[in-house]
């Protein structure tokens, strides 16, 4: 499986400049093929130990099945609106891609 992490930092990083990002990562992104794992949120304002990076505003996470839904992914139509619609308000995009093994729990 391949992770694809993605870490904003807004120009106006306001409660509903964020909102609007989260909620546009959910209408263009969420339903992609071969996502196994989808989720978006705010930095979690109360971590704040030395390790925790402090340096973005909202965080996109999705697994794939695969490097090639990945790939698939990121040439998608609705990848490039989603690009188009939001990134006037990005000052900064710090994207972290791995290859992953996972395990459930319960």
């Amino acid at each position: 499986m391949m992770a694809h992490n993605v870490y904003f930092t807004l120009k106006d990083n306001s409660a509903a400049e964020r909102k609007r990002l989260m909620e546009a990562c959910k209408k263009y992104l969420a339903g992609q093929p071969g996502v196994v794992f989808f989720a978006c949120g705010p930095r979690a304002e109360g971590c704040t130990r030395d390790v925790n990076d402090q340096d973005f505003d909202v965080g996109l996470h999705l697994v794939f099945r695969h490097v090639d839904d990945h790939d698939r992914y990121q040439a998608d139509a609705t990848h490039g609106t989603f690009i188009a619609e939001c990134k006037g308000n990005w000052a900064k995009v710090r994207v972290f891609d791995s290859i992953v093994e996972g395990t459930t729990h319960g």
